[in-house]
This record gives C-alpha cells, structure tokens and sequence, in this order.
C-alpha cells in the first residue's frame, strides 16, 4: 500500500511539474512570437508609410502630414502615429495618442542618433504599447522621424488564454494518464512478470547458483532470481563459446562474425579501433514523418561491424542521410546499430562545393579514371585539390578528437578520399598504428605520374604503417610508384617504403564477401527453374535461359562491351533467339558527372538498339533495369541464372562474381569473368575472357549455356570453397592482425621492417 501511494503521488507531483514546465515554455514561445510579429508589423508600416510622409515633410505641408496621420488612425492595435522634425519637434500627432504621448519618446533620440529604425516596449499609462521610430530623410540628411505607436495590451490577455488553456489541457491528461498508467500497473504486472519468469526458466541449463543478494520484495522476487540464474548461465555459455571459437581459430576453420569478434579483441587488446570512410554505415533517412535507419549495400560494413562491435570502436563518416543531423547528439555521434548499440558512429558534415571538389571532383574525377585504365580522361583541377585537402583534415581533425585518451589506437582508413589523412594523423599521434586499404588498383608509375599532385599523395599515404591493395601487382605498381616519385628507400624483400625513419609495409589483401550458408533455403534445380520462370513473368518476357548482370553503371564496368557481345552471340547462333535473355541490372551513379550522364543514355540507347533488332514477340534479348536493386532482390536474379556476366575493363576485386559464386548453393551456373577483375586470380574455375575481345566473349556466353550439369558443378564447387575460406571475416581478420603486428617506434634507415611476419591466417 505504501508503494502504492508513493507511486501515485510521485506520478500526480511529476506531471505536475511537467505541465507547468511545458506551458511556461510554450507561453514564453508565444508571447516572443507576438513581439516580433509586432515589431514586424511596425516596421513594415513604417517602411510603406516613409515614401509619402517625406516629400510632405520636405515641403512643410504639416496640414496634409496630419491628415495622412489621422488615416493611419484606425488599424487593428494601432494607438497612433507621431511626426517629429529635424529639431525633434512635434509636427503631427494622432488624436488618441496626443494626450497619451507628451514627452518625446527615447526611441525618437535613439533613431535620431543611430540613423536607423528602432523599436522598443513602453508604458503609456496603464497601457503596454510598442512604438518603432523610423528616420525621413531626403538624400543623405535626415528630415525628421515617423513614429508608429502599437498596443501591445493585446499579447498579455493572448499569453494568458494560452497559458490558462494550455496548462489545464495538459495537466488533465497527465491525471489521465497517471491514473491509466497505475491501473495497468495495479492490475497487469503480476502476470506478465510470472509468464516471464517461466520463459527464462524454460532456458535455463539447470545447473544450480547460489541466489543473489537483493532486497526480497514480492513482485519482483521470481523476475530477480530467474534473471540472476539465467545471467550467470549465459556467461558460462559465452565463456565456452569464446573457448571453442579460439580453439576453432587455431585449427584454421571457417571465418565466422563472432571468431572475427573474438580475433580481433585478443589483438587490440585494452586499445580502441577507429574506421574511417566516406560512406556511413547507417544513414538515416525521412519518409514522411517518420525517421528511418538505412543500412546502405556495402561489403565494408559486413566485414567491419563485428570488429567495432567487439572493441567499442569508433566509425568515422559522411553524414550524407536527410535526417542525419536530427539523430546525433553531442560531438555529432550517435551509438549504432539503432537496436543494440555496440559502437559510436561519428559523422562529419560537408558543404556542397567540399562535396563537389572532394569527392565528385578531385576523387571521382580525378583519381578514379587515373587508376581505373578504362580509356576515360582525368580531370585535375586545383579547386578540386584544395577541397580535397581540406576534407581530409576535416576527417583527420575528427578522428585525432576522437582518439583522446586512448592509448596506442588503432586506424583503419577505407579507401582512394583520404589518401592523405595517414600522414596527418601520424603527425599528431606518433603511437597511433595506421592502416589504409585502397579499394582501387593502383596504376603504372608513367600512368600514375600524369596526377600533379602525384608527390602529395605518395607522402600522405606513407604516413601509413600498412597500406593494403587488392592484388600483388598493384602493390607492384605502388611501390614503384613511391621509387619514381619521392625520395625514399624501397626495401624489396619486404615490400616495405622506408622514408624520413617511417617505415611502410605495403601487402595485398584480397577483399571478399560473406559467405552465408542457409540450411533452409531450398537450392535444388527445380526450385532454380520455377523461380527463374517467375523472374520472367514478372519481367514479361518469355525466354529459356536467363543471363544476368549486375553493378553500378560506371565506363570501368564493360557494360557496353557485354552488350557487343551478346549481339555477336545471336549473329552467330541464331538457335538462342527467343530463348537467351540477358537481365541487366544498373544503378545509377554519380549521374551529375558529365561522363556518367552521357553512359547512362549510352547504355540505355545500346539495349534498345539490340532489342529492336532481335526482339520478337513476348522475347526480347536484354532486359534494362536502371534503378537500385536491394540485395534480396538481387539474390534471386544470381540463384536462378544460368551464366552471369562480370566484364570489367578494370576493376580491383569485383565482388559480383564472389556474390555470385556465393549464392549458388545448387552448384549451377557459370561465370564469364573479366580476367581484368582482381577476382579472376581466386575464381579460376570461370570463364575467363578479355572484354576487349568481342569474338571471345560470345563465345564463352555459348559455351557457358551449353554446359553440362557435371561440368558447372565442379567448376562452381572449386569457386565456392574459395570464397567460403577466403571470405570478407578472414579478410577483415588478416589485415587487423597485420596492423596489430605494427610496432610503432621509428626506424633507422638500416633496421628491418617493424611488422612481424607472423604465419598466414
């Protein structure tokens, strides 16, 4: 019973304060919102009334000055308005106000000495008013002044009904609600926490603890001893699960999330893991009213997550979601995931033109088509270069805030946007271990050498302890890059840059994708063929074998090229005519760059020119989908198709063709695969082609359908052990324990390289 009426009367004291607190706030809001749309009234009025009252002040005409003044008279809260003179003399007074007003008001002085309106709140008697003083002037001399008189009474008796109706309002429904909220709570919670009781009981081992230390009330004595049993049986079980992952991770079994988790915790050990990308890994986004958490597609947040989660790290990124700036809080972070926070997002904000320089211009313009040799110029500009430097110590300036106060910390920087923040870190924090990985290849050194800034750039990735390609050969290139380009000592045998006693180790590390094996989902060949039978209902298309393509429309994808040669295919055998057809799936991307507006027309215009030739009937030979796909979507287009087409002119890695592989748990289809794409040196057991030679991709398109059975399911067999033990855990795995090798003292220009060659992962 005392429970009961402390309950209550904390509940009725607590809304109390709320409601009185929520009108005072709201009539203070209202009460400031109808003194500016006083003061702008009076302003207004003023300015309209300035054009006339001059000329006639000019003139002298002080009869038609007060007539004008006596028009004015009559408006809504209007007590008046006064002419003075230069002199600051009275010239024309409203009758209401010329008893009211006889001293000269300071607002007059004020605007006669400022040169400029003024307004502020007096008593006039018993009255509140607002008077605003606006100077006349001919040319550059001031004539006099107009003074417009308001009854500001009116806000008072509006702030009162507010207040009144507002705090009744409000405290009527918090008794409501109080009473509600204590009838559920009289009536309700016995039950629900027996029924909860139960469940926990229910999965409990059953192996006995001793019974906590808690005060021994009635209501919450079974909660608390169930929830004391079933915590110390879950800490058991995540001991014996941590035991058993670490005994997996020295035998070399699969790469899972949790063994990454655990992996990387041992490394970091009392250190913290700071990210850095461009793109976030949750963005939040208004549809309607409502705010909501996106996951945008990406590999990296698969494979970085686990990693963050397990060491309460810090990911540092774009704030590019609508409603970005609505969930953050101090320091501009948020705790993400949205529904079990593990680790801090910190999100950066960018101006248009930062945005435009940094990453349309300078990153996506600039250094995209230098290291993508796909035949498309690089555009440098120093306006772009200027913003690039700029966002990259916008980032660096946010990451050195965030790793106060923690020791030896770790970063991973993601990518071709920050090639210059390893070095401004390192110079701020020496005992930091830095790490970039370049999604990119890297170019030749005559190829790389065309950048003006090629010199800045090698510096600001040196600053790196670690720098990961996708492939040996772009180490190769970076390497001889840094050989041609600054002055360093390139230590061969270990692929490592020694410069200015900072060492660098350069190593590839092949990204993947996560390989998630379902045992439920039904892989067999009939389900394939139903489910590829409704791809081409929804499609409206009639047709017998399905090919797919899937990736951003980019100029270093060989959309175009793929196009070529699927054309070739039906030139040359016509059998597959109304039964081949190739779904085309294209997302738009940085369509305001000049180069990918015209590919996207490009690329449409070719599938329409193709299926005009060949189309008959209910077939067509390729179907465009130029929107954005969710990967759900996706994973049906992979699962059904009977050959799926990676054509890249240049690439880094491709992970279409491992997602591919990865989504085949029916061992069928084929891959024609561009042996420019970085997943061509894993993926063996594909079609390779060159997408340059038209000829030879239409070929391998036939001899993909014509296939047998058997054949496509050693090939897919050999490709999916692959990329199950080579997947994005093991990736995410290597590179961490690699930077965690790091020692981060200097060198001398004879020592070895600082990074320990531990066994391979």
């Amino acid at each position: 019973m005392r429970l009961t009426l402390r309950l209550v009367l904390s509940l009725v004291l607590g809304l109390a304060l709320v409601s009185l607190a929520f009108s005072y706030y709201q009539v203070r809001a209202d009460k400031t919102q109808l003194r500016k749309d006083l003061e702008r009234r009076a302003e207004v009025l003023a300015e309209s009334l300035e054009q006339n009252a001059a000329p006639l002040l000019e003139k002298g005409s002080h009869k038609q000055l007060q007539r004008m003044v006596d028009r004015f008279g009559n408006r809504e809260h209007l007590l008046g308005l006064v002419i003075y003179d230069a002199h600051e003399s009275r010239l024309a007074v409203s009758s209401d106000l010329a008893e009211r007003l006889i001293e000269r008001p300071a607002a007059i002085d004020r605007a006669f000495r400022s040169g400029a309106g003024y307004g502020e709140f007096l008593r006039l008697g018993a009255t509140t008013a607002h008077i605003y003083a606006l100077p006349l002037r001919d040319g550059g001399s001031i004539l006099g002044a107009l003074a417009i008189v308001h009854d500001a009474g009116y806000i008072r008796a509006e702030t009162q009904h507010v207040w009144k109706d507002t705090f009744l309002r409000v405290l009527a429904q918090g008794f409501v609600i109080a009473l509600t909220t204590l009838l559920i709570v009289r009536w309700s919670i016995t039950r629900p926490i027996a029924r909860t009781a139960q469940w926990m009981r229910s999965l409990r081992t059953g192996r006995s603890t001793s019974r906590p230390n808690v005060p021994d009330w009635d209501v919450f004595s079974p909660l608390t001893n169930e929830v004391t049993t079933f915590a110390k049986s879950l800490v058991a079980a995540r001991a014996a699960a941590e035991r058993e992952a670490q005994l997996r991770e020295h035998a070399e079994s699969l790469w899972t999330a949790e063994r990454l988790a655990i992996h990387v915790r041992s490394r970091l050990q009392k250190s913290r893991l700071f990210v850095v990308s461009n793109r976030e890994p949750y963005m939040h986004v208004r549809e309607g009213r409502v705010v909501r958490a996106v996951v945008p597609a990406s590999g990296l947040v698969t494979a970085l997550e686990p990693i963050l989660r397990a060491c309460d790290g810090t990911w540092i990124a774009h704030g590019s979601g609508d409603a970005d700036k609505e969930t953050v809080g101090r320091k501009d972070g948020l705790r993400v995931p949205p529904d079990d926070p593990k680790y801090t997002l910190r999100r950066i904000w960018l101006s248009k033109e930062e945005e435009e320089g940094y990453y349309y211009g300078f990153a996506n313009e600039g250094l995209w088509p230098l290291c993508h040799i796909a035949h498309t110029r690089p555009a440098f500009r120093a306006g772009d270069w200027q913003r690039y430097q700029e966002v990259n110590h916008k980032f660096a300036n946010a990451v050195i805030e965030e790793m106060a106060g923690t020791e030896r910390p770790v970063l991973l920087a993601q990518d071709y946007h920050f090639a210059l923040l390893p070095r401004i870190i390192k110079k701020e924090r020496p005992d930091a271990r830095v790490a970039i990985f370049w999604h990119i290849p890297w170019p030749n050194a005559e190829a790389f050498g065309i950048c003006p800034w090629q010199r800045e750039l090698l510096d600001g990735l040196l600053g790196a302890d670690l720098i990961g390609f996708h492939l040996q050969s772009h180490c190769n290139n970076f390497l001889q890059s840094v050989d041609r380009a600054v002055e360093s000592r390139i230590e061969w045998e270990h692929f490592a840059v020694n410069r200015e006693d900072h060492l660098t180790v350069v190593q590839p590390f092949p990204i993947s994708v996560d390989f998630a094996e379902s045992a439920l989902q039904d892989s067999t060949s009939e389900s394939a063929y139903m489910d590829r039978a409704a791809l081409f209902k929804e499609l409206g298309v009639e047709a017998s074998f399905l090919g797919v393509g899937v990736e951003r429309v980019d100029y270093t994808k060989g959309i175009l090229e793929r196009f070529l040669a699927l054309e070739r295919l039906f030139e040359k055998y016509p059998m597959y005519v109304g039964k081949l057809t190739f779904v085309q799936i294209g997302a738009p991307s940085r369509t305001h760059i000049k180069r990918y507006h015209e590919l996207l027309a490009e690329v449409g215009a070719e599938a329409e020119r193709i299926n005009w030739r060949f189309q008959t009937g209910n077939w067509k030979p390729i179907v465009y989908l130029q929107r954005q796909h969710s990967h759900q979507e996706i994973q049906r287009y992979y699962r059904t198709a009977d050959v799926c087409m990676v054509t890249s002119l240049h690439d880094g890695m491709n992970l279409v063709a491992k997602e591919f592989v990865a989504a085949r748990q029916d061992e069928q289809g084929v891959l024609v695969l561009s042996r420019f794409a970085g997943a061509a040196r894993e993926l063996r057991d594909a079609l390779i082609v060159n997408p340059y030679d038209i000829e030879q991709m239409a070929e391998a398109v036939r001899v993909a359908l014509e296939m047998s059975p058997e054949d496509k399911s050693a090939r897919m067999k050999h490709m999916r052990r692959a990329v199950r033990e080579n997947n994005i855990y093991r990736w995410a795995g290597n590179l961490v324990a690699q930077l965690c090798d790091v020692r981060v003292e200097k060198v001398s220009p004879t020592s070895q390289p600082t990074l320990s060659k531990a066994a391979s992962l």
